[in-house]
């Protein structure tokens, strides 16, 4: 399948802005940080650490400390990825000066070996690879993978690339010629090298990959055993909890989603990797297993996956709590990652359907709309005076940080935002999956014969338009659309006349040859839906929530005389659409429905019933929200 990556061009108004955003204003912002260049924001340190790694293999000694997380380089290396695809897409040639002078620093901070790891040449040299469980190397190094791949896509480059592989084939002679035990505590690696194998072409990445996919599990207790042997430990040490560490079965045997949200998505997004490269039909079931285990029984409706802020994990089927939600954006972004990948395997409509609601809801709500504040923790309830308070709420913040001592999210953000042609298309024999709907340009030129041009605005309206321009006389290939599950009913036609497809898997393949005369459309139902969840889920028993389009949406105080908690939705109302209002929350539609708002007594406990006033209940979507100061937000509401 070809990475329509450099092949797409965001036009559209909705994620042009947003593109834009992370060119113009989130890269630069996370690089001042990453420098510690703003007064009163969290510290990073991260860019200094790598100056400090350079130094102690320059001189033998460094002049200052390691500070921050043992996976601070992951924050550079994120970055550094953003800021590729920023240059894929806008020419900048100071940008890149600075992204090759970081380069060039990190190739300093690297060991003759190839070993590159600052908490380690700085902090604790001579302990490399003797805690994989909490100390990150493989961690690290794949999201330095990662970059380095990205760089070398997109700006043609290979210092980094080149920085990466003698990285990588260090790696390779420790755990395979050297028949070294274990396996990451946290998975992305694994993915990472698959990234490097497609780059490169060399084998040795591939068999790493599959090696760690392989040997993760079948000894259970490597992690207990290095711990008990090394006679240090980077933070607690091993607790014995084998489901958190994704351990407790070989991986073509776990059949629940458990554990850290973000390790289990990237651990399946290698997986799935693999499984396509392999044509390994039982690596493929189990993906397909532990997909099945997420979005039928573990996701939230927004998207977001994890459930407690313990272990920012899994915890069991259905329970998915509002108010302590954990919903990290890493988790969304890498359930994105995991959906891309099983589209590799499977052309089902449904990775779409996915990729899109974690992207619009989750994801977005994880950025402030001006681009300089995160949410590392996405809930669906916001209580004023007990989220980010109470001890059981101290991570459910109600308003958005400007940094983080454990930052990984606002990079990670911004690197799928700058990628999101990757996402938006896919291209295999001749066919063109048209998966998110995003106005802009597909320069198809080599692998359908021309160019697709798509005219939308969505997610706000539900229609998309497809020209082309093919480099002969015609393209003579097939549009496939995917057909959102969310849409009740839809409708394709060509030249203004609808026309028959053939429908499969949740995509409806319309057949070429297609000049430069001819417009596909597509146009969804984009009337509110009213979302009911299983029985099974307590948090939600009682309650509905609203969608329309892709868009999940909320009520907060902003627009409901400050308060929601006490807003009940009427079943039999139907909701309207407000008009789109530009200036609004860089541009929304909000939608009204009729309900009611009880007051009681302001006792406690009170026999006497609530007072039950008509009233009209507003709503915008989720990813605006807690953007106007700290209020109430629900996205379920009660319903009677």
């Amino acid at each position: 399948m070809t990475d329509a990556l450099k092949m797409f061009s965001v036009s559209d108004s909705f994620f042009g802005r947003y593109e834009e955003l992370v060119v113009d204003t989130v890269i630069p912002y996370q690089e001042k940080i990453l420098n510690d260049a703003i007064p009163g924001v969290e510290k990073s340190h991260a860019v200094e650490n790598f100056r400090q790694a350079a130094e102690v293999n320059e001189t033998g000694k460094c002049s200052g400390e390691f500070y921050g997380m043992v996976f601070q380089d992951s924050d550079v290396a994120k970055w550094l990825e953003a800021a590729a695809y920023s240059l894929a897409q806008k020419n900048d040639p100071a940008l890149e000066k600075r992204c090759d002078d970081m380069i060039t620093l990190i190739g300093r901070a690297q060991k003759k070996d190839g070993y590159l790891d600052t908490y380690f040449t700085v902090k604790e040299p001579g302990r490399q690879w003797t805690d994989l469980q909490e100390a990150h190397e493989l961690y690290c190094a794949g999201h330095m993978m990662e970059a380095a791949v990205a760089y070398y896509e997109c700006t043609g480059r290979r210092n980094l690339l080149d920085i990466m592989c003698r990285a990588a084939d260090h790696i390779y002679d420790h755990f395979i010629a050297h028949n070294a035990p274990g396996y990451p505590g946290h998975p992305e690696v694994e993915l990472a090298l698959m990234r490097m194998y497609h780059a490169t072409g060399n084998g040795k990445y591939k068999e790493l990959a599959e090696h760690f996919i392989n040997v993760r599990g079948v000894d259970g207790d490597y992690f207990k055993h290095e711990s008990e042997t090394r006679g240090w430990q980077v933070w607690g040490g091993w607790n014995g909890d084998r489901e958190y560490t994704l351990c407790h079965e070989p991986v073509r045997g776990q059949k629940d989603a458990v554990g850290h949200a973000v390790r289990a998505v990237y651990l399946y997004s290698g997986m799935a990797s693999v499984a396509k490269e392999n044509g390994d039909e039982t690596l493929k079931a189990a993906c397909l297993t532990l997909w099945n285990s997420i979005t039928k029984k573990r996701m939230y409706v927004t998207g977001a996956i994890g459930s407690a802020y313990e272990g920012e994990s899994f915890t069991k089927d259905y329970h998915l709590p509002n108010d302590t939600a954990y919903g990290e954006t890493c988790a969304s972004v890498g359930l994105i990652f995991f959906a891309r990948r099983m589209l590799d395997l499977f052309k089902s409509g449904e990775y779409g359907d996915v990729m899109e609601r974690a992207l619009y809801n989750c994801v977005l709500a994880g950025m402030q709309l001006d681009g300089k504040r995160f949410f590392y923790v996405n809930v669906l309830e916001s209580l004023p005076g007990i989220s980010g308070k109470a001890v059981t709420h101290r991570h459910a913040l109600p308003q958005r940080p400007q940094w983080f001592t454990c930052a990984c999210c606002p990079p990670n953000a911004a690197r799928l935002i700058a990628s999101i042609g990757r996402y938006a298309w896919c291209i295999e024999d001749g066919t063109a999956y048209a998966v998110l709907y995003i106005g802009g340009t597909l320069d198809g030129t080599e692998q359908l014969g021309g160019k697709i041009y798509v005219e939308t605005s969505y997610p706000y309206e539900g229609s998309a338009v497809y020209t082309f321009e093919p480099c002969d006389s015609h393209m003579d290939m097939t549009l496939a659309l995917r057909l959102p599950s969310w849409s009740r009913s839809t409708k394709i036609s060509m030249n203004g006349k609808e026309i028959d497809c053939t429908y499969s898997s949740g995509y409806a393949f319309v057949k070429g040859p297609f000049t430069a005369s001819d417009a596909v459309a597509i146009e969804f139902d984009m009337g509110v839906r009213r979302i009911h969840a299983s029985p099974k889920v307590s948090a939600d028993s009682g309650k509905t929530a609203f969608m329309r389009g892709p868009l999940v949406y909320c009520a907060e105080g902003a627009d409901n005389n400050g308060g929601v908690l006490n807003l009940i939705a009427d079943r039999s109302a139907v909701p309207a659409v407000g008009t789109y209002e530009p200036d609004s929350l860089y541009g929304i539609r909000k939608i009204t429905v009729a309900g009611t708002r009880t007051e009681n007594t302001g006792k406690l406990y009170s026999d006497e019933p609530p007072s039950v006033t008509p009233c009209t209940i507003t709503l915008i979507p989720y990813y605006a929200w807690a953007n106007r100061g700290e209020n109430e937000m629900r996205v379920w509401l009660p319903e009677r």
